[in-house]
């Protein structure tokens, strides 16, 4: 919810890959995260490394995600992240045959879930950030909620614009 505010606040949408497990336990957030006019991404039921599982597993992890999203907001996943950014090219086909999910990774990790701290997390999103980078952030730590609002701010100040994950794809293929 901070994170969403941060965005809120600053006027900029936001893209969440959306863990299936959450989504079923905190059906609201994912609600506001649609009215806020962010998009919400498949990031798998469970958050198992997807290189350790059958292809089954990988497509009951992706469907039933997908199930708990549409369930609590109506609205259908139209990207997906892999936990770890592990999964195999086999695996990336297999995903966008069955959901037309294309793989989304991202360019500037502040490696936040080691929990460097407020400073670092924003220093190196600054730092790291160019045009048409994908940020990974993770909304479950508190260094990086608390980091946003100075982050969005500087990355504003720098003249960074900010769109959803599809709409940068939509961008990349004109």
């Amino acid at each position: 919810p901070k994170i969403l505010s941060s965005l809120e606040h600053y006027h900029v949408p936001g893209t969440f890959f959306v863990i299936g497990e959450n989504a079923l336990e905190h059906p609201q957030l994912l609600r506001r995260i649609v009215a806020d006019g962010d998009e919400i991404g498949n990031h798998t039921y469970t958050h198992r490394n997807l290189k350790t599982l059958s292809d089954a597993q990988v497509l009951a992890e992706m469907s039933r995600t997908r199930s708990s999203i549409v369930n609590a907001t109506g609205v259908q996943p139209r990207t997906m992240r892999p936990p770890y950014g592990a999964i195999y090219q086999r695996q990336r086909q297999l995903i966008m045959e069955r959901f037309g999910y294309p793989t989304i990774m991202w360019a500037g990790d502040p490696r936040d879930w080691q929990r460097p701290g407020v400073s670092v997390v924003k220093n190196r999103i600054l730092t790291r950030t160019t045009n048409g980078s994908i940020v990974l952030a993770h909304d479950l730590h508190a260094p990086t909620v608390d980091a946003m609002p100075a982050t969005l701010d500087g990355l504003l100040s720098k003249g960074f614009k900010f769109v959803t994950v599809s709409q940068l794809l939509s961008q990349k293929a004109r």
